[in-house]
Protein backbone atom coordinates (compact mmCIF):
# COMPACT_ATOMS: atom_id res chain seq x y z
CA UNK A 1 0.00 0.00 0.00
CA UNK A 2 2.70 2.30 0.75
CA UNK A 3 4.78 1.82 -2.52
CA UNK A 4 1.44 2.82 -4.33
CA UNK A 5 0.60 5.55 -2.01
CA UNK A 6 4.22 7.20 -3.00
CA UNK A 7 3.12 6.60 -6.39
CA UNK A 8 0.27 8.46 -6.75
CA UNK A 9 2.41 11.36 -5.27
CA UNK A 10 4.75 10.98 -7.51
CA UNK A 11 2.48 10.85 -10.20
CA UNK A 12 1.17 14.59 -9.17
CA UNK A 13 4.52 16.23 -8.90
CA UNK A 14 5.96 14.38 -12.12
CA UNK A 15 2.77 16.11 -14.24
CA UNK A 16 3.13 19.26 -12.35
CA UNK A 17 6.64 19.41 -13.62
CA UNK A 18 5.53 18.39 -17.14
CA UNK A 19 3.31 21.22 -17.35
CA UNK A 20 6.50 23.71 -16.56
CA UNK A 21 8.37 21.96 -18.47
CA UNK A 22 6.29 21.95 -21.59
CA UNK A 23 6.48 25.92 -22.30
CA UNK A 24 9.93 26.02 -21.95
CA UNK A 25 9.91 23.56 -24.38
CA UNK A 26 7.94 25.02 -26.63
CA UNK A 27 9.85 27.89 -26.81
CA UNK A 28 13.35 26.32 -27.16
CA UNK A 29 11.52 24.37 -30.03
CA UNK A 30 11.22 27.46 -32.28
CA UNK A 31 13.43 30.26 -30.95
CA UNK A 32 15.94 27.68 -29.19
CA UNK A 33 16.87 30.21 -26.42
CA UNK A 34 15.91 29.25 -22.48
CA UNK A 35 13.39 30.89 -21.16
CA UNK A 36 14.13 30.99 -17.58
CA UNK A 37 12.15 33.67 -16.95
CA UNK A 38 8.94 30.86 -17.51
CA UNK A 39 9.62 30.10 -13.92
CA UNK A 40 8.27 33.77 -12.63
CA UNK A 41 5.32 33.09 -15.03
CA UNK A 42 4.78 30.09 -12.92
CA UNK A 43 4.58 32.15 -9.94
CA UNK A 44 2.77 35.18 -11.54
CA UNK A 45 0.06 32.48 -12.16
CA UNK A 46 -0.03 31.20 -8.41
CA UNK A 47 -0.41 35.15 -7.26
CA UNK A 48 -3.13 36.12 -9.68
CA UNK A 49 -4.99 33.29 -8.06
CA UNK A 50 -4.51 34.30 -4.77
CA UNK A 51 -5.91 37.48 -5.45
CA UNK A 52 -8.91 35.83 -7.32
CA UNK A 53 -9.11 33.88 -4.19
CA UNK A 54 -8.98 36.33 -1.39
CA UNK A 55 -10.90 39.48 -2.99
CA UNK A 56 -13.22 38.32 -5.50
CA UNK A 57 -14.44 34.60 -5.07
CA UNK A 58 -12.96 31.55 -3.30
CA UNK A 59 -14.29 29.52 -6.89
CA UNK A 60 -11.20 27.70 -8.16
CA UNK A 61 -12.59 27.73 -11.16
CA UNK A 62 -12.76 30.89 -11.57
CA UNK A 63 -9.14 31.87 -10.04
CA UNK A 64 -7.49 28.83 -12.68
CA UNK A 65 -8.87 30.92 -15.40
CA UNK A 66 -7.74 34.32 -14.15
CA UNK A 67 -4.47 32.82 -13.57
CA UNK A 68 -3.60 31.08 -16.91
CA UNK A 69 -5.12 34.32 -18.92
CA UNK A 70 -3.50 36.83 -17.06
CA UNK A 71 0.32 34.21 -17.38
CA UNK A 72 -0.48 33.93 -20.62
CA UNK A 73 -0.61 37.58 -21.38
CA UNK A 74 2.36 37.83 -19.48
CA UNK A 75 4.54 35.38 -21.58
CA UNK A 76 3.42 36.88 -24.92
CA UNK A 77 4.52 41.12 -23.53
CA UNK A 78 8.05 39.04 -22.51
CA UNK A 79 8.17 37.71 -26.41
CA UNK A 80 6.94 41.61 -27.82
CA UNK A 81 8.67 43.63 -25.20
CA UNK A 82 11.88 41.99 -24.87
CA UNK A 83 12.29 38.70 -27.07
CA UNK A 84 11.48 39.81 -30.36
CA UNK A 85 14.20 42.84 -30.35
CA UNK A 86 17.25 40.78 -29.65
CA UNK A 87 16.45 37.12 -31.44
CA UNK A 88 19.26 38.14 -34.27
CA UNK A 89 21.96 37.95 -31.18
CA UNK A 90 24.51 35.64 -29.55
CA UNK A 91 22.24 33.02 -27.80
CA UNK A 92 23.89 33.98 -24.46
CA UNK A 93 22.10 37.65 -24.96
CA UNK A 94 18.49 36.56 -24.36
CA UNK A 95 19.28 33.86 -21.89
CA UNK A 96 21.24 36.72 -19.81
CA UNK A 97 18.15 39.00 -20.42
CA UNK A 98 15.80 36.33 -19.27
CA UNK A 99 17.83 35.73 -15.88
CA UNK A 100 17.32 39.04 -15.32
CA UNK A 101 13.69 39.41 -16.35
CA UNK A 102 13.33 36.49 -13.66
CA UNK A 103 14.92 37.89 -10.96
CA UNK A 104 13.10 41.41 -11.64
CA UNK A 105 9.82 39.35 -11.61
CA UNK A 106 10.60 37.43 -8.07
CA UNK A 107 11.50 41.01 -6.84
CA UNK A 108 8.42 42.42 -7.86
CA UNK A 109 6.56 39.86 -6.06
CA UNK A 110 8.76 40.18 -2.73
CA UNK A 111 8.01 44.10 -2.65
CA UNK A 112 4.11 43.91 -4.02
CA UNK A 113 3.30 41.04 -1.70
CA UNK A 114 5.86 40.55 1.33
CA UNK A 115 8.53 38.03 1.70
CA UNK A 116 6.52 35.50 3.32
CA UNK A 117 4.20 32.84 2.37
CA UNK A 118 0.20 33.04 1.48
CA UNK A 119 -2.47 30.55 2.44
CA UNK A 120 -4.56 29.82 -0.94
CA UNK A 121 -8.11 29.46 0.33
CA UNK A 122 -9.76 28.45 -2.81
CA UNK A 123 -12.89 26.57 -2.55
CA UNK A 124 -13.42 23.22 -4.66
CA UNK A 125 -15.90 20.17 -4.62
CA UNK A 126 -13.81 17.12 -5.83
CA UNK A 127 -14.37 13.18 -5.07
CA UNK A 128 -12.10 11.18 -3.09
CA UNK A 129 -10.70 7.80 -4.58
CA UNK A 130 -10.27 5.38 -1.06
CA UNK A 131 -9.38 2.32 -2.36
CA UNK A 132 -7.77 -1.19 -0.05
CA UNK A 133 -3.83 -0.13 -1.98
CA UNK A 134 -4.41 3.95 -2.35
CA UNK A 135 -5.83 7.05 -1.39
CA UNK A 136 -5.76 9.64 -3.86
CA UNK A 137 -7.29 13.09 -2.71
CA UNK A 138 -9.77 15.44 -3.67
CA UNK A 139 -6.46 17.73 -4.70
CA UNK A 140 -4.55 15.21 -6.59
CA UNK A 141 -7.37 13.66 -8.47
CA UNK A 142 -7.74 17.46 -9.61
CA UNK A 143 -4.02 18.07 -10.57
CA UNK A 144 -3.96 14.52 -12.40
CA UNK A 145 -7.74 15.42 -14.10
CA UNK A 146 -6.51 18.99 -15.34
CA UNK A 147 -3.31 17.75 -16.63
CA UNK A 148 -4.27 15.17 -18.63
CA UNK A 149 -6.83 17.43 -20.33
CA UNK A 150 -4.28 20.22 -20.55
CA UNK A 151 -2.08 17.33 -22.31
CA UNK A 152 -4.34 16.01 -24.58
CA UNK A 153 -5.37 19.78 -25.76
CA UNK A 154 -2.09 20.42 -26.31
CA UNK A 155 -1.46 17.56 -28.44
CA UNK A 156 -4.90 18.09 -30.70
CA UNK A 157 -3.34 21.47 -30.88
CA UNK A 158 -0.07 20.25 -32.07
CA UNK A 159 -1.09 18.07 -34.69
CA UNK A 160 -4.85 18.84 -35.70
CA UNK A 161 -4.57 22.93 -36.07
CA UNK A 162 -3.05 25.39 -38.34
CA UNK A 163 -1.15 26.29 -35.43
CA UNK A 164 0.27 23.67 -33.87
CA UNK A 165 1.66 23.20 -38.15
CA UNK A 166 3.27 26.67 -38.15
CA UNK A 167 4.69 25.90 -34.80
CA UNK A 168 6.18 22.60 -36.29
CA UNK A 169 7.60 24.57 -39.53
CA UNK A 170 8.80 27.51 -37.36
CA UNK A 171 10.69 24.60 -35.26
CA UNK A 172 12.60 22.94 -38.72
CA UNK A 173 13.36 26.46 -39.84
CA UNK A 174 12.28 29.93 -38.86
CA UNK A 175 13.61 31.80 -41.81
CA UNK A 176 12.13 29.07 -43.82
CA UNK A 177 9.18 28.93 -42.74
CA UNK A 178 8.53 32.88 -42.78
CA UNK A 179 9.65 32.82 -46.46
CA UNK A 180 7.07 29.85 -47.49
CA UNK A 181 4.33 32.01 -45.93
CA UNK A 182 4.04 30.74 -42.08
CA UNK A 183 3.10 33.96 -40.34
CA UNK A 184 6.27 33.26 -37.66
CA UNK A 185 5.62 36.01 -35.39
CA UNK A 186 2.17 35.72 -34.53
CA UNK A 187 2.70 31.42 -34.40
CA UNK A 188 5.65 32.60 -32.13
CA UNK A 189 3.35 35.04 -29.74
CA UNK A 190 0.55 32.23 -29.86
CA UNK A 191 3.38 29.36 -28.45
CA UNK A 192 4.61 32.10 -25.70
CA UNK A 193 0.62 32.60 -24.66
CA UNK A 194 -0.22 28.78 -24.77
CA UNK A 195 3.44 28.08 -22.83
CA UNK A 196 2.87 30.53 -20.41
CA UNK A 197 -0.80 29.65 -19.61
CA UNK A 198 0.40 26.45 -19.41
CA UNK A 199 2.86 27.54 -16.64
CA UNK A 200 0.35 29.65 -14.49
CA UNK A 201 -2.42 26.98 -14.57
CA UNK A 202 0.97 25.01 -13.04
CA UNK A 203 1.01 28.10 -10.22
CA UNK A 204 -2.22 27.31 -9.36
CA UNK A 205 -2.34 23.82 -8.98
CA UNK A 206 0.69 23.63 -7.07
CA UNK A 207 -1.09 26.39 -4.81
CA UNK A 208 -3.63 25.09 -4.21
CA UNK A 209 -2.57 21.71 -3.59
CA UNK A 210 0.06 22.99 -1.08
CA UNK A 211 -1.55 25.91 0.12
CA UNK A 212 1.06 28.21 -0.34
CA UNK A 213 2.53 30.89 -1.87
CA UNK A 214 5.39 33.11 -1.49
CA UNK A 215 7.50 34.76 -4.26
CA UNK A 216 10.40 32.94 -4.28
CA UNK A 217 8.19 29.58 -5.01
CA UNK A 218 9.89 29.75 -8.76
CA UNK A 219 13.13 29.16 -8.28
CA UNK A 220 13.39 25.80 -7.22
CA UNK A 221 10.67 25.38 -10.20
CA UNK A 222 13.16 26.86 -12.65
CA UNK A 223 16.41 24.43 -11.87
CA UNK A 224 13.97 21.35 -12.30
CA UNK A 225 12.17 22.05 -15.61
CA UNK A 226 15.25 22.78 -17.27
CA UNK A 227 16.57 19.57 -15.86
CA UNK A 228 13.07 17.97 -17.60
CA UNK A 229 13.91 19.90 -20.35
CA UNK A 230 17.45 18.23 -21.00
CA UNK A 231 16.27 15.08 -19.66
CA UNK A 232 13.48 14.83 -22.24
CA UNK A 233 15.40 16.61 -25.14
CA UNK A 234 15.63 19.80 -26.32
CA UNK A 235 12.25 20.59 -28.23
CA UNK A 236 10.85 17.59 -27.37
CA UNK A 237 7.13 17.83 -25.38
CA UNK A 238 6.90 13.71 -25.54
CA UNK A 239 10.01 13.92 -23.81
CA UNK A 240 9.07 16.83 -21.24
CA UNK A 241 6.40 14.93 -20.19
CA UNK A 242 8.03 11.22 -19.78
CA UNK A 243 11.07 13.56 -18.25
CA UNK A 244 9.04 15.20 -15.49
CA UNK A 245 7.58 12.08 -14.29
CA UNK A 246 10.97 9.81 -13.91
CA UNK A 247 11.79 12.49 -12.35
CA UNK A 248 9.30 12.73 -9.99
CA UNK A 249 9.61 8.85 -9.28
CA UNK A 250 12.80 8.90 -8.73
CA UNK A 251 12.51 11.80 -6.32
CA UNK A 252 10.17 10.07 -4.29
CA UNK A 253 11.36 6.91 -3.86
CA UNK A 254 15.08 7.89 -3.14
CA UNK A 255 13.12 10.80 -1.02
CA UNK A 256 11.35 8.07 0.98
CA UNK A 257 15.21 5.74 1.77
CA UNK A 258 15.85 6.44 5.46
CA UNK A 259 19.14 6.03 4.11
CA UNK A 260 19.55 7.92 1.53
CA UNK A 261 20.92 11.61 2.70
CA UNK A 262 21.69 13.39 -0.43
CA UNK A 263 19.45 16.60 -0.69
CA UNK A 264 16.33 15.85 -2.11
CA UNK A 265 16.12 19.16 -4.43
CA UNK A 266 19.51 17.79 -5.69
CA UNK A 267 18.62 14.49 -6.83
CA UNK A 268 17.24 15.79 -10.07
CA UNK A 269 21.15 16.44 -11.30
CA UNK A 270 21.99 13.02 -10.44
CA UNK A 271 19.16 11.74 -12.67
CA UNK A 272 20.39 14.10 -15.22
CA UNK A 273 23.93 12.96 -15.08
CA UNK A 274 23.39 9.41 -14.90
CA UNK A 275 21.19 9.93 -18.18
CA UNK A 276 23.76 12.07 -20.24
CA UNK A 277 26.31 9.63 -19.67
CA UNK A 278 24.25 7.34 -21.67
CA UNK A 279 21.76 9.71 -23.66
CA UNK A 280 23.87 12.80 -24.55
CA UNK A 281 20.81 14.31 -26.01
CA UNK A 282 18.24 13.40 -23.73
CA UNK A 283 15.62 10.83 -24.40
CA UNK A 284 13.73 11.85 -27.12
CA UNK A 285 16.09 14.84 -28.25
CA UNK A 286 18.08 16.00 -31.23
CA UNK A 287 20.16 19.41 -30.85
Amino acid sequence: MEFLQQLVFALVLGLSYALIAIGLTMVYGILKILHVAHAGIYTLGAYVGLLVVTHLTHNFWVALIAGMVASGLAGVLIYRGVYYYILRRSRIVPLIVSIGIFAAMNEFYRLVFGPYQHAFPAKLAFPMVITPYFVITPKQLLIIALTAVFLLALYFVFNRTKVGLAWQACSQDLAMAGAVGVPVDRAVALNFLLGSALAGAAGILMAFYRNEVYPTMGNVVAYKAFVVVVLGGFGSVRGSVIAGLLLALVETFLGSLEWFEFPRDAIAFLLLIFVLMFRPKGLFGRL
